[in-house]
């Protein structure tokens, strides 16, 4: 029998087909002999990487890895996790920011993890992921399960697209939700005015989503009795609901139009637009938006922070107007976008990758969806930066009917300068071009990192 060397690599080395030799001379290597098991294609570094020394004792083509801890730490606003390795490859995954709370949930996960192969994505999220909820308490899995295919794409020296069953693009469309300009005021003409400034921004934006209706705190109460309840109501986002007066409704449209006459036809106006509408009210404000050509009008019925989906009621509003309808940002897992898909109650789904269950779970509703002939354009405001190479990685690996995801940011600014892997610009044109680093493709500058942390997170890099 033929007796197989493997050479060690340095961290975030790409394999290639001569790093496996025989000894004497290579022959007859195919390609499902490369690929074989994610395991295997891990034993090259590997985990050398981090100059440990010896890599652990292993049978032929396997090597032990195993998760030793998981982490949290509260980096400016968003939840940030750690799965760590006996072999030094660590992942990060990220949750929304404004959710600071979620520290306590992320750690309830880590006797679940400890001992388990972290490149056994799938294995390992079978103990968890029934264990979550809608928005936001299913961040905590999708932020471990990101974690997880960073740790599987550096162990296999590719990134996470290529696991993911390759991309089918080199360059992914992203959607403005996110680049805002102060506002003076609320009228017609002041959205006109902030529009023009998004039109102009640097990032080139193809397609921008403005927050109207119900999803915009300050456009119903600047009008007087816009809707009939008692406004505005507090508590959790988005509290406002019912039905709108005549005046109210003609407010909502006014600042539409005022907004699609600066941007023409050059760039797509999507409007994220509640939740909170009634039926009525929602099939009378499309039909209204009909000429204008809006790209999708969002969260109409529920979504931010609902805990369920209307799919009925949507489907109502769907059937009813020629606008494409748009939901499921705050909505964790496939099984709970089943009746949305199969009903055809809307004509583009929304997931957040940082709340549905992670990316390979968004990759399994894209897929869905498109043989229902129904869209994807994936939410992700505030995913942050990690959160913004998860979406590159999975956006790459998305069917055809991938419209563009939302563009997050790094709030606060200094993140830009703790995080290593970017492009520079991120954005050109409207676009970020993929890019091949293994895993997630970008990691912490740890020193200026550690200037961030809060007393109690001091060991997270540790």
């Amino acid at each position: 029998m033929k007796q197989w060397r493997m050479e060690v690599a340095p961290r975030g080395a790409v394999f290639k087909q001569d790093t496996f030799q025989e000894e004497g001379r290579m022959t007859n290597w195919t390609r499902r002999g490369f690929i074989g098991s994610l395991s295997a294609a891990a034993a090259a570094t590997a985990f050398a990487a981090q100059q440990k020394g010896n890599v652990p004792e292993k049978r032929a083509g396997q090597v032990a890895i195993k998760i030793t801890d998981l982490r949290c730490a509260i980096i400016g606003k968003n939840p940030v996790v750690r799965i760590v390795t006996d072999q030094g490859v660590s992942g990060y995954g990220q949750a929304e920011s404004y959710k600071p709370y979620l520290k306590p949930m992320v750690l309830f996960y880590k006797d679940y993890l400890l001992g388990e192969d972290p490149t056994d994505v799938a294995r390992v999220l079978l103990k968890i992921r029934r264990l979550g909820a809608f928005k936001p308490w299913g961040a905590a899995v999708s932020a471990i399960e990101i974690a997880l295919w960073d740790i599987a794409g550096q162990v296999a020296g590719v990134p996470v697209y290529k696991l993911l069953g390759g991309k089918i693009r080199d360059r992914v469309r992203i959607y403005n939700g996110g680049v805002r300009f102060p506002m003076t005021g609320h009228t017609p003409q002041d959205y006109a005015e902030t529009m023009a400034k998004m039109k102009e921004a640097k990032e080139g934006f193809t397609l921008i989503k403005q927050a109207v209706g119900f999803h915009d705190p300050a456009m119903m109460p600047a009008v007087p009795n816009a809707w009939y309840d008692e406004p505005p109501r507090k508590g959790a986002s988005h509290p406002d609901r019912g039905m709108m007066t005549e005046r109210g409704l003609a407010n909502v449209i006014a600042c539409v139009e005022a907004m699609k006459k600066v941007l023409g036809d050059e760039i797509g106006l999507a409007l994220d637009c509640g939740p909170g509408w009634t039926v009525k009210d929602a099939i009378t404000f499309a039909r209204a938006m009909e000429p204008l050509h809006i790209a999708w009008l969002e969260d109409l019925i529920t979504g931010d922070y609902t805990p369920y989906p209307n799919a009925d009621l949507f489907r109502e509003v769907t059937v009813s107007t020629t606008v494409p309808i748009h939901t499921g940002e705050e909505i964790y897992l496939r099984e709970n976008f089943k009746d949305l898909i199969e009903k055809q109650a809307v004509n583009i789904v929304g997931p957040d990758p940082e709340d549905v269950g992670g990316i390979a779970e968004m990759k399994w509703i894209a897929e869905y969806a498109d043989i229902h002939g129904i869209q994807i354009a994936p939410h992700g405001i505030f995913d942050g930066l990690f959160g913004l190479a998860a979406h590159v990685q999975v956006a790459a690996a998305l069917p055809q009917n991938y419209i563009a995801f939302e563009y997050p940011l790094g709030q606060p600014d200094w993140w830009y300068d703790i995080v290593e892997g970017l492009p520079n610009p991120i954005v050109e044109r409207g676009f970020i071009k993929v890019w091949d680093r293994p895993g997630i493709g970008v990691s912490f500058n740890v020193q200026a990192a550690k200037a961030h942390l809060a007393d109690e997170d001091r060991q997270f890099f540790d």
